[in-house]
């Protein structure tokens, strides 16, 4: 069996000329492993759940710390676009907390599941209706590939695991270790923008 992975943005090996390009492929490869996990059992579920949360938080994070000031700054009536965004995102984050003491072979998981692909497809769908095209025109193309490789070096420098040394499915998908994922995603992200936590 070939060893899966968390896609990155750019595996295809397309340029990801623009932080818009990069964020609608991280979309494509979220989608792709929520079937990943829908479709499949056991331990490969496991697997391809604690992936979709690595990089669910990798995205949502670096939206947060790089995409959403720039928008909130840059564009006419960004801080409601982007106070729209980080509601859906609040709502998805508590559709994920809702799994943290499910087990993913649990009869609860796919249910609670559906609802997370739900409210993380609506809020995409809003990004890339309501965001994406005011940033792709009010933004001079240098700019967008800045926020680009932002992203990129947050991505690659966050962590693959809640906390190294716990290897236990069930405790990896606890709420504290997301948290701690999300917290060492942000530490990723600002160091990779020079920023100090």
């Amino acid at each position: 069996m070939t060893e899966l992975h968390t896609p990155h943005a750019g595996d295809d090996r397309a340029a990801d000329t623009d932080v818009v390009a990069l964020l609608m492929r991280q979309h494509g490869d979220i989608r792709n492993l929520f079937d990943e996990v829908e479709a499949s059992t056991g331990e490969e579920r496991r697997d391809a759940f604690r992936r979709l949360v690595r990089l669910l938080a990798v995205h949502e994070t670096a939206e947060e710390e790089i995409v959403h000031p720039f928008a909130r700054s840059a564009l006419a009536g960004g801080g409601q676009v982007v106070d729209d965004r980080l509601t859906e995102e609040r709502a998805a984050k508590e559709t994920l907390a809702d799994l943290d003491d499910l087990d993913t072979d649990d009869p609860k998981f796919l249910p609670r599941l559906t609802r997370l692909r739900t409210d993380v497809q609506e809020h995409a769908r809003a990004e890339e209706r309501y965001e994406f095209p005011h940033l792709r025109r009010g933004a001079d193309p240098g700019r967008l590939a800045a926020l680009a490789k932002a992203v990129e070096a947050a991505e690659a420098m966050a962590p693959t695991r809640p906390h190294p040394g716990i290897e236990s499915p069930a405790a990896n998908l606890a709420l504290g270790p997301v948290a701690a994922l999300v917290d060492r995603t942000k530490d990723a992200v600002r160091k990779a923008m020079g920023k100090d936590g």
